[in-house]
């Protein structure tokens, strides 16, 4: 892996903080910083990305074919399960809701 240098220039309170949360995930300082630029630059792509996607969308239209009624109306040609398809033995046709669990903290 490639890297280069760039010389930060952070408040002594950010700094500190900084340092507290990388001490805490047990990384170097270093680290928390990639993955901080690295989630922001993510983030980023994602909302350029969504911005791109919807920029041409006519809202009218998607809220009304969002509003039109589908109750006991049977499957349109395409949306059939593929041949052979079978839901495995004892599985729920809605998964479960998964409990949030907290992971173990390094020390």
């Amino acid at each position: 892996m490639r890297s280069s240098n760039f010389a930060l220039r952070l408040q002594p309170s950010l700094m500190e903080e900084a340092k507290a949360v990388a001490r805490a995930e047990g990384v170097a300082l270093n680290q928390l910083i990639n993955i901080a630029l690295a989630e922001k630059l993510a983030a980023k792509r994602t909302a350029d990305f969504f911005a791109r996607y919807t920029r041409n969308a006519n809202v009218e239209e998607a809220l009304a074919l969002l509003q039109r009624p589908r109750k006991g109306e049977p499957p349109r040609e395409g949306d059939e399960l593929p041949e052979g398809w079978a839901r495995p033995e004892g599985q729920p046709a809605q998964p479960k809701p998964r409990r949030a669990t907290r992971s173990k903290s390094r020390k």
